[in-house]
Formats: C-alpha cells, structure tokens, sequence
C-alpha cells in the first residue's frame, strides 16, 4: 500500500496588511525628508536594510514567507519597531481549504473582485462599463485617497476581461523615480512595458527616431506595433496620476498626449481599439494649465466617488453581519460616510474589538483606538507636505462655520480626504477628524481658543516646518 504524499507547509511569515502599510508609509516620509521625495530604488533599499533585492522583493510582494529577523531588519531601518500585529505565519498545510466568504476582511488596500464587502455606488459602475463598450473611450475617476479608485478600475478592467479585450494596468505608485526624469526615456519604457504586457516584439531603439521627438516616436509605436497587431480592444488604466506632481513637465506633456490619443480615437478606427482610464485625486487638479484644451481633466467620462449613503452604511453593516439594530446611521454621520472608515468601523465591530459606543467616545488618544494608524498618517501627511497645510487645516477644523481658504491647500486638503468643498467655501469632512486634529491642535497651542470670534483668532506655526516661505500663508 502506498503512502500518501507528506502535506508540504508554508514557512516563514508575511506581513499583514497592516504591516505593509506601515512600512511602506515609513518609507515614504524617509523619501520625502531624505531623497526630496523621489523614491527608493532597490539597490538603495538594499544598503538601507542589509537585505538583498531578491528579498525586498518577498517582503513587499507578501506573497512567500521570509525570516522574521528580515522583517525586524526592514523595520529597523526606517525607525520602526517590529510588532505581532505587523505579521503572521501561513502554516496552512498547503492542501487545507477554507472558504474566503467566512473570513473577516481587514479593510485595506482594493476590496477583491469576490469580495462580498464592495459596495456599488448606484448606477456608477454600469455606467462605466457601458462607457468602455465604446470605441476610443476615456473614464477619468477623481477622488481623495481610500474612496475606492483603485477598486472601481479593478471592476472595469475585469469587465473588458469578460468581453475578451486586452487590458493592461499602470501604477505610477510602483514607477521608481528615474523613470519621471526624462519625456522620452519615460514613452520608451511605456512602450516597451505595453509590448511585453501584451507579448508582442520589442521594436526599440531600432524603430525610434530621435529627431522626430517622444511623443511623435510614441504614437507612430502605437499604430505600427502594438494597434495595428490586435484583433481586440485595448484597455490601459493609468492609476495614481498624484505622483506626477512632483514632475510638473513629465504630468504636462503626458496630459497632452492623453488627449491627443483621445482625439485619434475619434476619428480613426484604428485608434477607437484603445480606451483609457484615468484615475487621481483632487490635488492632481493643481497640475492644470491655462491652456484646457490639453488638459485631460475636461475629457472623457468624469466619474466623482461620492461618500456612501445612509442606506449603502447600513447594506455593509448587514453583510458584515451586524444586528438588524444597529444604528447604522449613527456610524455614517461620525464617519461622513468615509467608504475606507466605515468597512475598518464594521470590521472591528464584527470581530468583537470595540462597539458603535466606544467608537463615538471620545477615546481617540488611546493606542488602541482602531482609527489611531490612520489619523497618524494623515497627520504626518500633513507635516511633510510643502507648505503650512497643518495651520490652514487648523483653521477650517476650528471654525464655527464653512470657510474659504487658499484654493491650492484646499485641493491638498482634499485629495487627503479632510475636506469637503462647495463652490469657494470647505469644512472639515467628518466629525472624527473635527474631533482628532481639533484636540491636536488644541493640545500643542496650534489654535488658541478664546471667547474671541474663531475667525479672527491666530495660528501659530511653532510646531511645524516653516524653514521655507510657506505657498499657504494665512
């Protein structure tokens, strides 16, 4: 009688969500104060952890288990301190199944395809799916950060899939840095990384005239290699365009000749097989140039992620499986409907960590609020980017009514998600940031409350960086 094969288990340990997230925030203040917020490659990361390149690689990718001192090391380097709600230990044998819809679901990052937690926002997604049928279409989704971008692109991205188009996904959040640096260095990876997604041959350097320019050299690429070659549909999502900003002239000619591609597709059949979606978060809007005509924010199908509703907050407490009681109502208004906030409050409710109670209380200062990771980055949000973004935000969080600011910091303010705008006036976009930053503020003499008119009172700038003119003066 032969004997069964021996189960295989899964060594080592992976970062949790949580985990990830705090190392890779980590990493992006180090960018911000020590590289003038170009990121990291590998080989610098390399130096900075002791670790080789094929083991960042496991580490950030959480898909293969490595040595827990590897994890301290990569902690270490960025001033971090390597905690058990950081990781875990996939020790499943390999042949064990569990059935995902039983399974909690820590909300971060995009709500997986099967995921019976993604909440439809009305009509929007059929109205995009309905837009990428069409030839040389373009979608451009806005929203402030953890609305649910990235989520919505998956969704669309999977319905081309279903009506066997190609479809290929950028994230400007994983280009390193020296990619942004030069136009025509930046079209020829786009069109070799284009080529190789779609395992075509790569006709570079041969077939690029340098006279003749980038964004010239780039579409006659399209039409000759890559077009012409497809029986199919192409759909490319460009994701988290933000990170053009700090490239003001790269995020110029890349919106001109989105909108040059648009064009084509209006007019040329070969160019109606492409559609694109494009999806950023308010502050992008800083990069507009007086000339709209090239702008790709007045193209397109414009698609704005709004703030889950009354009855969407309490159809996610109902999947979650909290009692038919539960005043969900309650929740949405404390959270301004906050798409990321409501499915981490449903999630620790149902897991037993807090109630509807405890997360009203005012106990924000507490370590184990499970709002506290997310308000501290934010906060440190506020501290790194340019500008007295913290003061002017102390200013709306403080005041009795709607006010106008800045409209360069408002855009800020609201691609972070603390703010809402309505015509030229803003206000702070949920009670739980009124209530964190207000104490905040309160605490280090940031905004001095007197009897005063709100209005009319200073802030003080003591306790941030003000080494250089501030853009945002009050």
């Amino acid at each position: 009688m032969e004997k069964p094969e021996k189960q295989r288990r899964r060594r080592g340990v992976v970062l949790t969500p949580t985990g990830l997230e705090k190392l890779l925030t980590a990493k992006q203040e180090a960018e911000y104060r020590d590289n003038r917020g170009h990121r990291f490659t590998l080989e610098v990361l390399s130096e900075k952890t002791l670790l080789g390149v094929d083991t960042l690689m496991k580490v950030f990718a959480c898909e293969s288990g490595v040595d827990k001192q590897t994890l301290k090391h990569c902690f270490q380097a960025f001033n971090l301190t390597l905690e058990n709600s950081d990781y875990y230990r996939p020790n499943l044998l390999e042949s064990d199944t569990i059935n995902p819809q039983l399974l909690p679901e820590l909300p971060e990052g995009q709500v997986p395809l099967d995921s019976p937690f993604y909440i439809h926002r009305n009509n929007l997604e059929q109205t995009c799916y309905q837009e990428i049928l069409r030839g040389g279409s373009l979608i451009r989704i806005n929203a402030a950060r953890k609305m649910g971008k990235t989520s919505l692109i998956t969704r669309i991205i999977n319905y081309a899939q279903q009506q066997q188009y190609h479809t290929l996904y950028f994230s400007f959040r994983l280009a390193e840095s020296s990619i942004f640096q030069d136009l025509n260095h930046w079209l020829r990876w786009l069109c070799v990384s284009i080529s190789r997604q779609l395992d075509l041959e790569n006709h570079l350097p041969q077939d690029w005239d340098e006279f003749l320019g980038g964004k010239i050299n780039c579409k006659i690429y399209l039409e000759k290699h890559i077009l012409s070659h497809l029986d199919r549909p192409l759909v490319i999502a460009f994701d988290d365009l933000e990170y053009l900003l700090p490239y003001p002239q790269l995020g110029e000619e890349f919106f001109s000749i989105l909108h040059l591609w648009h064009e084509e597709g209006k007019n040329k059949p070969l160019w109606q097989k492409l559609r694109l979606i494009v999806a950023y978060s308010p502050a992008q809007e800083l990069d507009k140039t007086s000339d709209t005509y090239q702008s790709p924010f007045s193209l397109g199908l414009p698609i704005e992620l709004p703030n889950f509703t009354s009855a969407q907050v309490r159809e996610l407490s109902q999947r979650q499986g909290l009692d038919q009681n539960f005043d969900s109502e309650k929740l949405r208004i404390f959270l301004g409907g906050n798409p990321y906030l409501t499915r981490l409050a449903c999630y620790h409710i149902d897991r037993g960590n807090c109630t509807l109670e405890t997360i009203l209380a005012n106990s924000i200062k507490e370590e184990s609020n499970i709002f506290a990771d997310h308000l501290k980055r934010l906060l440190s949000h506020l501290q790194y980017l340019k500008g007295n973004l913290a003061a002017i935000f102390a200013k709306v969080v403080m005041a009795e009514k709607d006010i106008e600011i800045d409209i360069m910091a408002a855009f800020h303010l609201e691609s972070l998600g603390l703010i809402h705008r309505q015509g030229k006036f803003c206000r702070v976009s949920c009670p739980l940031y009124r209530q964190y930053f207000g104490q905040y503020f309160r605490q280090r003499s940031v905004f001095l409350p007197q009897k005063t008119s709100i209005l009319a009172k200073k802030i003080t700038l003591a306790h941030f960086d003000t080494s250089e003119k501030s853009r945002y003066a009050i």
